[in-house]
């Protein structure tokens, strides 16, 4: 009888900083989110084999809003390439001459994938494991992009809610993407029960899970900035009407 050799590689999609305890990616990414200045023909990323011993394939596309994969406006440069043990590289997200076409009042949304591909085994019946990276990916236009003066003012700061009943409304009237992990009673309180983590496209609104009676006229909400970072608001109330301001860091 004809021994059968099975090789079986296993995909496992990590979204943004989530960590998967029992697995590592052996390519690893230097950043959580990309921001694509529209006054840059390109854009670089680092890449690392953090694999002492193995080789590794690293292979990077990008996908529109709606997860469809994409090579225009913007392409992954090289789309694969080989990466001997613990070596680095990078990788150029490349605007081509269509990128003019994408809204210039406002952020357009893509999203980054990364997969490693690990070297063919020796051994029969051996189970693979390679880790898959998406991250989002925001084109921000040049008429839009913020001076280091004036990014001192975070533009989160902004956003206001509004008391619908028993649920809060968040209003984005800025040209970007905000992105909220975390709402609470207060500074250092839990979770609201019921809270999901929502993305508020640019000049829209968009409902807030949890239960307004329990987040209270001063809430806070805990968003994602452009280096990952996590700065909290804290609102105040006036009627229906909540306007934020940000928390000092040690406060």
């Amino acid at each position: 009888m004809r021994k059968t050799i099975i090789r079986q590689v296993m995909f496992i999609f990590v979204s943004g900083s989530l960590a998967i305890p029992t697995a590592h990616a052996a390519i690893a990414l230097d950043r959580t989110r990309i921001i694509f200045d529209g006054s840059q023909k390109s854009e670089s990323l680092s890449i690392t084999n953090e694999n002492k011993k193995l080789p590794y394939l690293a292979q990077g596309w990008l996908e529109n809003e709606k997860g469809e994969k994409i090579n225009n406006p913007l392409m992954v440069l090289p789309p694969v390439q080989r990466m001997e043990p613990g070596e680095r590289s990078q990788l150029k997200i490349q605007g081509l001459p269509t990128v003019s076409t994408l809204p210039q009042d406002r952020e357009s949304l893509f999203y980054f994938n990364l997969r490693e591909i690990p070297p063919r085994a020796n051994e029969p019946n051996v189970l693979q494991i390679a880790l898959q990276t998406r991250i989002k990916l925001f084109y921000r236009p040049q008429a839009i992009m913020k001076s280091a003066n004036e990014m001192e003012t975070p533009w989160q700061q902004q956003i206001t809610l509004i008391r619908q009943g028993d649920k809060y409304q968040v209003m984005n009237p800025t040209p970007y993407y905000i992105t909220i992990i975390d709402a609470s009673r207060t500074l250092k309180g839990k979770t609201a029960a019921g809270f999901e983590a929502l993305m508020v496209a640019p000049k829209s609104q968009q409902r807030l899970k949890g239960s307004a009676a329990e987040l209270g006229n001063s809430p806070v909400l805990t968003y994602i900035n452009d280096y990952g970072g996590r700065p909290q608001l804290q609102f105040h109330c006036s009627g229906p009407t909540c306007k934020a301001s940000v928390i000092e860091q040690g406060s």
